[in-house]
């Protein structure tokens, strides 16, 4: 099958389909986040993480009618450019909260935060139902902000198994909480 062939049955749920897009660019893509991200094989493989866990949560995001090989690196190279932005912004930010800002705004969206509310019970709930070993690696990765390799190493298992878990875990997130998803619900 080709590459928008395997994308159009990976946005009908096919795992074998995901599978084979990810073993065709997960070694091409880890190679280009490394040489784009000053030669941080950790931060290329979180990074490789990150592309193929957006790929699963928003498979719809793909127009077929393009070459996936471009899109992916379209979606890749906006990565960079945003760790790029946001490695700049630290190095021009300082430790201490501006004086001159509230620190709330009294004005504050209350349908917002009702809304904000509803998801964080329904999130918590959702990860609450999941069984330790994905909620675990799950609140390590995007709670705690570990990367694949420290949480390999915490838990004392392979990077496989820690992109496995957190594959199972995000697919499992994402379906449980579709209500709250603002492109699904148009």
């Amino acid at each position: 099958m080709s590459d928008e062939e395997l994308m159009i049955a990976v946005g009908k749920g096919d795992k074998r389909a995901f599978d084979e897009i990810y073993a065709r660019y997960s070694g091409p893509l880890l190679g280009y986040f490394i040489r784009m991200l000053w030669k941080d094989r950790e931060k290329g493989e979180d990074f490789v993480h990150d592309i193929f866990a957006k790929i699963i949560r928003k498979p719809e995001l793909f127009d077929p009618t393009r070459k996936f090989k471009t899109w992916i690196y379209s979606v890749a190279n906006n990565m960079c450019k945003n760790e790029y932005k946001k490695q700049e912004v630290r190095k021009n930010t300082s430790n201490g909260l501006d004086s001159h800002y509230a620190l709330s705004d009294t004005n504050a969206n209350v349908l917002g935060e009702v809304q904000d509310s509803q998801f964080r019970s329904e999130f918590e709930q959702s990860l609450q139902d999941l069984d330790e070993k994905h909620s675990g690696v799950f609140k390590l990765r995007h709670i705690d902000g570990l990367s694949i390799k420290e949480i390999a190493d915490v838990l004392k298992i392979s990077d496989g198994t820690v992109k496995s878990r957190l594959f199972y875990a995000t697919k499992y997130l994402a379906a449980s909480l579709k209500d709250f998803n603002p492109v699904m619900n148009r």
